[in-house]
C-alpha cells in the first residue's frame, strides 16, 4: 500500500492546477479521464461552473476552523477525483476551504482517478470505484483517515433510496443536488471535524 501510495504522490496536483486543468480540457472540448464523451464534457462544463460558484461562496464555521487549527502534524489529503463527477464538484470545494484553515500543516492534493488505478483500488466503497475518495496521510505517508464519497448525510440518503428503489436513478440525482445547495458544506465539515477529533485522539 505505501508504494503505491508513495508513487501515486509523484504525480498529483494542487487544487488550484486540477481547477486550471479542468477548465483548459473544457476549451478544448474535452473532459478529465480516460473515456470521453459528450455527456461527460456537459457534466464537466456544469461542475466547472458549479465549483466557481462554489469557491466563492463556501463559509467555514468558526468550529471548523478550530478543530483544523489543532491539528499540529503535517498532514496530506490525497483526494481521488474527476472533473465530470457531480459529488467531486459539490465537496472539492469544501475540502479546499477547509484545508486552507490550516494550511501551514495541511497539503492538499489531488489526483485523478482514471490514472492511478492502483490507488483507487485501494480504497473501494462498497466494492466501486467511488470519487471523490480522500485519503487522509501523515508526514510518514501512513493512512490516518479517509472519507467520501460523500458527505455522511448525503451517504444515508443514497443507501435508503437504494434499499427502497434498487438504483439510484435521474431523480435522485436531482434531489442529491438540491440537498447539497441547501447544505451549504455543512455537512461535509462536521464529518471532517469528527476526522480531526479522532486523528488528535490517537496522538495523545
Amino acid at each position: 500500500m505505501k508504494k503505491i501510495i508513495k508513487k501515486s504522490l509523484e504525480n498529483v496536483l494542487s487544487y488550484r492546477e486540477y481547477r486550471d486543468l479542468v477548465s483548459n480540457l473544457l476549451a478544448e472540448g474535452k473532459a478529465t479521464g480516460v473515456n470521453q464523451s459528450e455527456a461527460l464534457t456537459n457534466y464537466s462544463l456544469l461542475n466547472d461552473k458549479r465549483m466557481k460558484r462554489l469557491d466563492k461562496t463556501i463559509k467555514i464555521s468558526e468550529e471548523t476552523i478550530t478543530k483544523m487549527q489543532e491539528i499540529n502534524e503535517p498532514q496530506t489529503w490525497l483526494v481521488l477525483a474527476e472533473g465530470w463527477c457531480g459529488d467531486a464538484a459539490q465537496n472539492l470545494p469544501v475540502i479546499n476551504k477547509i484545508a486552507e484553515t490550516n494550511s501551514r500543516l495541511i497539503n492538499l492534493k489531488l489526483a485523478l482517478r482514471d490514472e492511478h488505478e492502483d490507488l483507487m483500488n485501494l480504497f473501494l466503497t462498497n466494492g466501486g470505484k467511488s470519487i471523490p475518495k480522500l485519503i487522509a496521510l501523515d508526514k510518514d505517508n501512513n493512512v490516518i483517515n479517509t472519507w467520501g464519497p460523500r458527505p455522511s448525510e448525503a451517504t444515508k440518503m443514497v443507501a435508503d433510496y437504494k434499499a427502497k428503489h434498487g438504483v439510484i436513478d435521474a431523480p435522485f440525482k436531482e434531489g442529491l443536488q438540491v440537498w447539497y445547495n441547501k447544505n451549504k458544506g455543512q455537512n461535509i465539515q462536521e464529518d471532517f471535524i469528527e476526522l480531526a477529533t479522532k486523528s488528535l485522539a490517537k496522538e495523545v
